[in-house]
């Protein structure tokens, strides 16, 4: 076959991909209703509350891209996924967006078939364990058991610590953080591992949680971010630019309560990009000018979301750290408007 002929075939079967998951952005306007797939429960990332609301850092993103293209930041259908129910529901088309710290990987990108658009925390993976114990640090778990989520990363991180380590442990697998967590205070484990932003949020929820203590060795990079199928890059970009525009909204001083403001006064050229002042930005990916303008009307910038779910205010009282902006020596680094 000629070089050209190839070519074509290629470009051919690309364009049929594509065409399967092309059609995100129709099916959430014509439904009117973004499906975004969330952790089963985890506080301060995304959970129900007494009344049964959804709160959290992830779930305030999904509401942030439902503000962008429905124009309402309630039209937003929460789908609990568990580590191994999670890719199943967006490669299936149950859910359109997967937002629950879930880490970037090769396998997940080119086997899995999934666009991680963002990373929105940057983080790694830890141990916590009781005082009692006595342990200080996880190279002393030689021979404990571990609690430890199935079909995720931490599960493989696991193995290869102690591998690498001549240590032998005994794995408790669970479905999910809550029971984890349940396993673990219940005894069932000496050890519980999970991302280090979890084992915060769960520790934060103890009624003794001044008798638990996080190991100081971080033993993984845990990227966590957005995740969209392959094949439809409209609703790719519109994920991306949604959650970029949290981020340069940080970064210019633009927040939910002075919005209005700026808008009215602001000559900078990127703020009048940002808020649909300039330019035809949204038109580019078939919304409209302000998309960005409402999806940080909806809960703030990223700080402002970071802060209210994760910050050292809440129980959990989280330091930015590798999530800090780029200007304040953190990770997060918007892409420019323009």
């Amino acid at each position: 076959m000629k070089k050209s002929a190839i070519i074509g075939a290629l470009a051919a079967s690309t364009l049929l991909v594509g065409a399967a998951h092309a059609a995100t952005l129709d099916d959430v306007k014509a439904r009117g209703e973004l499906n975004c797939g969330v952790n089963v429960g985890l506080t301060g990332f995304g959970m129900a509350d007494a009344n049964g609301t959804w709160v959290g850092f992830d779930v305030d993103l999904c509401r942030a891209v439902a503000a962008a293209v429905l124009g309402d930041p309630t039209k937003v259908k929460f789908v609990p996924t568990t580590g191994e129910t999670r890719f199943t529901a967006l490669a299936s088309g149950e859910v359109d967006l997967l937002v629950r710290n879930s880490t970037a990987t090769f396998t997940r990108d080119v086997d899995l078939k999934f666009d991680f658009v963002g990373i929105n925390y940057y983080d790694g993976q830890g141990f916590m364990v009781k005082k009692e114990l006595g342990v200080s640090s996880a190279k002393e778990l030689d021979g404990a058991t571990v609690c430890i989520q199935t079909g995720t990363t931490t599960e493989l991180n696991l193995a290869d610590f102690f591998k690498a380590n001549n240590l032998s442990y005994t794995p408790v697998t669970v479905q999910d953080d809550s029971e984890a967590q349940r396993q673990y205070l219940a005894g069932a484990c000496d050890a519980y591992t999970t991302d280090a932003s979890g084992l915060a949020a769960g520790r934060a929820t103890m009624a003794d949680a001044e008798n638990h203590i996080i190991l100081p060795e971080i033993i993984s990079k845990e990227p966590l971010g957005p995740a969209v199928r392959h094949g439809d890059n409209v609703w790719g970009d519109i994920v991306r630019w949604t959650y970029n525009a949290l981020l340069i909204a940080e970064e210019k001083g633009v927040t939910k309560a002075n919005i209005e403001e700026v808008a009215g006064s602001s000559t900078d050229p990127e703020v009048r990009r940002l808020l649909g002042l300039e330019g035809e930005m949204g038109a580019m990916f078939g919304l409209d000018n302000d998309f960005a303008k409402r999806a940080i009307a909806a809960n703030g910038n990223y700080g402002e979301i970071f802060e209210a779910n994760l910050g050292t205010g809440t129980p959990i009282g989280l330091a930015r750290g590798l999530n800090a902006l780029w200007t304040q020596g953190g990770l997060q680094y918007a892409w420019p408007m323009r």
